[in-house]
């Protein structure tokens, strides 16, 4: 039994409810469940803890002693939970049965995508792909079809995904007994894995299909058009249900996830559906004023400078931006960051009208080089 507190396993305070109790363990559940998380030992092992926890604390009776005597109160032949099966406990807390591996592909059908086989299903689910695509600013704002290819497994043509011989058939997996799984106890607890023998399928295969080996599938290239929607940010996931592998022995298949990537632009930063740019301009049409073409998504618009703009005045032009994803006729704005120039040469006439102007403001020794000055100094 694990030394570590069951209220901070299950993370619940001590004076939570037995709804709280049941909802927070049911939550740790699904993250940590072994189908969910296959080959993982470390999730493995936490499903273990947490499934021993909730074994004592959702018992109102268990939960009086240990919060009395804490671990103390299971050791020396106590009520310890000795031969709990966190997979009955799992299906207790959804709502499940306890006919054995029945009933229980419904509860990965609601929380995992499919899940595992049990016997209820003589096939095994194909694996989600994830592909990824690279797409311009432009081509978020607008919207744009993309065609992507990609290898999957298929169905095999010559046994139709039964992945037996023609005229072959199936027997029950002698392992499992068909339901998929074999059960091995570890402590004070039974783990079922998937079943070496069948794959997890419940079922042999008497004679394999030549062409792939009874696996009823295929490895293959393949392409894709996905519709990219207008106003996609980077990170977002598109899926296209059934495309991605191929079950096994007959299964369902896999989805395929296509993740987009949005290239950096050389004049927009974006943040949600709002663009920024930095606009330079020339120190005298700050000072004076006037017009001036500022860039968007959709070609350029005219921006008024009042006279005086300083630097680091933002302007905002409405509707500019990127278009809401979930909002149809919703635009972001186009924010616009002013930053002056100030020129790093001067011609000697260029000076020489800088210097009366600066007179003209009241600044002294402008015509005077930076050596006169440091000769007055000295």
């Amino acid at each position: 039994m694990s030394n570590k507190d069951f209220y901070d396993v299950l993370g619940v305070p001590r004076d939570s409810s037995d709804s709280d109790i049941k909802k927070a363990y049911r939550k740790l559940a699904i993250k940590y469940h072994p189908d969910k998380n296959p080959g993982d030992k470390e999730a493995e092992e936490k499903f273990k803890e947490i499934s021993g926890a909730f074994e004592i604390l959702k018992d109102s009776e268990k939960r009086r002693k240990y919060d009395q005597f804490g671990h103390d109160a299971f050791r020396g032949g106590g009520p310890s939970g000795q031969g709990v099966d966190p997979f009955d406990l799992f299906r207790d807390a959804f709502g499940g049965n306890n006919s054995g591996g029945g009933g229980f592909g419904s509860i990965f059908e609601d929380f995992f995508g499919g899940g595992q086989s049990t016997g209820s299903d003589p096939g095994k689910r194909g694996a989600d792909l994830r592909v990824s695509v690279s797409i311009s600013l432009e081509q978020a704002a607008s919207g744009i079809e993309k065609e992507i290819k990609y290898h999957h497994h298929d169905e095999c043509d010559t046994c139709s995904g039964s992945g037996s011989a023609q005229g072959s058939g199936k027997s029950m997996c002698s392992t499992c007994g068909g339901i998929g799984q074999v059960a091995s106890n570890q402590g004070f607890i039974s783990i079922r894995r998937t079943c070496p023998s069948c794959s997890g399928s419940g079922v042999m295969i008497e004679n394999p299909c030549t062409k792939c080996r009874g696996e009823g599938r295929k490895k293959i290239s393949d392409s894709i058009k996905v519709d990219i929607p207008a106003g996609v940010s980077d990170g977002n996931r598109l899926c296209s249900r059934g495309r991605g592998d191929a079950g096994m022995y007959g299964g369902s298949s896999g989805d395929l996830y296509v993740d987009i990537n949005i290239k950096e632009h050389d004049q927009f930063d974006r943040d949600e559906d709002d663009l920024f740019h930095e606009l330079f301009i020339p120190f005298t049409l700050a000072a004076l004023g006037g017009n001036v073409n500022v860039p968007t998504l959709q070609g350029k618009v005219l921006l008024k400078i009042p006279s005086g703009t300083q630097s680091n005045k933002t302007f905002r032009i409405r509707d500019k931006g990127m278009p809401n994803l979930r909002s149809k006729g919703r635009v972001g704005d186009l924010y616009v960051k002013i930053c002056i120039l100030v020129p790093s040469k001067l011609s000697k006439e260029q000076r020489s009208k800088l210097t009366d102007f600066a007179k003209s403001c009241g600044e002294k020794d402008m015509d005077e080089g930076f050596m006169d000055k440091m000769k007055k100094i000295l």
